[in-house]
């Protein structure tokens, strides 16, 4: 998970800049009376956001469609069926974003990480071969 930890970070703070824009833009609501990031936004940035983003690097890395179609099936399961029941335990519900559309604000980030990881390794291929 080393080699994955830089590219969890990176998507973890772009994470967090989409939250604060989203939070800014009522494009979710949390049930709680008082709307605090710390509290609301940010432990589903770094709770499963991060692991998951590791795994999926871990397991799919040198073949793209297949990290594609992963993360669009963890992203889908999210944006259809997992976001209703954090709705029905009175957690959070969408407010300006329709399913589809917070399908595609999750997916979207999935390119940006896989990018970031190639850069790395290619950084990292350039590195050993100027040591030889």
């Amino acid at each position: 998970m080393k080699n994955y930890s830089a590219a969890g970070f990176f998507i973890i703070l772009f994470e967090i800049f989409n939250h604060l824009y989203g939070h800014k833009r009522n494009w979710w609501k949390f049930y709680d009376r008082r709307k605090s990031f710390l509290r609301d936004e940010l432990p589903f940035s770094i709770g499963p956001y991060m692991p998951l983003s590791m795994w999926l690097l871990k397991y799919t890395f040198g073949n793209f469609k297949k990290f594609v179609l992963l993360n669009a099936i963890a992203d889908g399961l999210f944006a259809f069926f997992i976001i209703d029941v954090l709705k029905k335990f009175k957690i959070i519900r969408l407010n300006r974003l329709n399913p589809i559309q917070f399908f595609l604000y999750l997916h979207y980030k999935a390119y940006l990480l896989y990018g970031f990881q190639y850069l790395i390794e290619k950084s990292r291929k350039f590195r050993v071969e100027s040591m030889r």
